[in-house]
């Protein structure tokens, strides 16, 4: 499975189980309207760094914080290439 695929999964198991309303996933959807809170967010960081070995947001000191979901994406993908 390719980081976007594990990333796209992740999302939809964290909304389905919060029970929120996910927006259809673009690359240009702002993470802010994608229907998740930020306690979403940081339950999908946390799968993610279970299903793909790494946290950006931890490994990194100077990142930019994503601002839509391709960002997100992009992020992961560059760290898990790393």
């Amino acid at each position: 499975m390719s980081v976007r695929e594990t990333v796209l999964t992740v999302f939809s198991d964290v909304a389905r189980e919060q029970n929120r309303q996910l927006a259809s996933l673009a690359d240009d959807l702002p993470l802010l309207d994608s229907g998740i809170d930020s306690l979403c967010l940081a339950i999908i960081v946390a799968n993610l760094e279970a299903k793909l070995g790494t946290d950006p947001f931890s490994a990194a000191e100077d990142i930019d914080v994503p601002a839509t979901f391709g960002e997100f994406v992009a992020l992961y993908e560059q760290h898990v290439a790393a």
